[in-house]
């Protein structure tokens, strides 16, 4: 589907959301191939359109325990908040650079909002890249909600975000 950064793509496999990808923009369009990828699409809509919207997919996580505790911490990150690297790292008893893996190998970006992680003196990497389109498009979402404002790499609020992280990945 198109994105204002610009495109992004959805896979489902049986019932479940596979993999949600950023794709530049001369990547050609598709149209959605079933019902989930329609509802992604209409659920990323209204997150274009409101940042605080809740998403509802049922996503086939794959991937190790510590992955999985790692996503569950990112997904806990509230809208317009950030955390660091180093406080993921603090809270799941790990290393800034082993969370910052675990971030770029997210399959679900948006929904579980790994662009919600930076470092303690910038925007970090996204995606497993330091620059180039991608590191734009965490820029773009960064901004989308409230936390970077055009020109500028990050704002005096972004390291507010509360440490409770008790809660499970409910999605």
């Amino acid at each position: 589907m198109p994105m204002p950064f610009g495109h992004i793509g959805i896979a489902t496999c049986a019932g479940f959301i596979d993999q949600i990808v950023f794709l530049p923009n001369e990547h050609p369009l598709q149209p959605a191939h079933d019902e989930l990828a329609e509802k992604a699409i209409a659920q990323i809509e209204r997150y274009l359109q409101d940042p605080n919207v809740r998403f509802t997919l049922p996503l086939l996580i794959q991937g190790s325990q510590y992955r999985r505790r790692i996503w569950a911490a990112i997904a806990a990150i509230p809208c317009g908040q950030t955390r660091t690297y180093g406080d993921l790292a603090k809270d799941v008893d790990s290393v800034p650079r082993a969370v910052g893996q675990a971030c770029g190998d997210n399959p679900f970006p948006l929904v579980i909002p790994c662009h919600r992680v930076v470092t303690h003196s910038g925007i970090g990497g996204f995606a497993h890249n330091e620059k180039g389109y991608l590191i734009d498009i965490k820029r773009w979402l960064l901004a989308h909600e409230g936390n970077l404002r055009p020109g500028d790499e990050i704002q005096g609020n972004l390291f507010e975000t509360p440490r409770d992280i008790s809660g499970q990945l409910d999605l």
